[in-house]
């Protein structure tokens, strides 16, 4: 019974973060963010074709839905765990949406929601990376890479336990990888800047 409910909240965490908050909010205003600007569903891309409120908007959403996938996997099942796997399903259903063809978003905010209740210092000081990287560099991407790259030790040093850690160095890995067009623009000096249209 307890496999049977495992097995059922990572797949509902998979659900949650497949829905495409981004993709829904600007379609309401005839925008399909999979055919402007950088055709990526996420907040990044939001904030290129719409309104900074709208952006802000569809982070809290993507990371709220990170955050309910591991409440709920805690809440049923009482295993970390679990709900480390169900946070880390909500990353992949956020990057690979069944309901758009399996084209998400890069899964950085949704990745903040599932740690903000696994590892919450952790999470904080890799936010305040995010920010103060995007500050010094003005590219979302660098702030993004560089958030990730840090979650991992920040979970170690601050006593995660040693599945959180893996967790997050598994989440880490996943949203670097989803950024390697980025990071293959940042080598080549093309990457856009903070306000930048295409």
């Amino acid at each position: 019974m307890i496999g049977g409910a495992s097995v059922l909240v990572v797949a509902a965490g998979f659900v949650l973060g497949s829905i495409p908050f981004p993709y829904l909010l600007t379609r309401r205003s005839g925008i399909d963010l999979r055919r402007v600007g950088s055709g990526n569903v996420g907040a990044a891309n939001v904030l290129r074709v719409s309104s900074p409120a709208t952006a802000v908007t569809v982070l809290a959403l993507d990371a709220t839905k990170g955050s309910l996938a591991v409440w709920l996997a805690e809440a049923i099942t009482r295993q970390s765990t679990v709900a480390i796997c169900a946070g880390l399903a909500a990353i992949a259903g956020h990057a690979y949406p069944p309901w758009l063809g399996f084209r998400g978003g890069k899964g950085m905010a949704t990745t903040a929601g599932v740690f903000a209740l696994l590892a919450p210092a952790a999470t904080a000081v890799s936010a305040a990376v995010f920010v103060v990287l995007i500050a010094v560099s003005r590219v979302v991407s660098v702030g993004s890479i560089g958030a990730m790259v840090a979650l991992p030790p920040l979970t170690a040093w601050f006593a995660g336990s040693p599945a959180v850690v893996v967790g997050a160095s598994v989440a880490s890995a996943f949203v670097a990888f989803r950024h390697r067009t980025n990071m293959r623009r940042l080598w080549l000096g093309v990457e856009l800047r903070l306000g930048q249209r295409l």
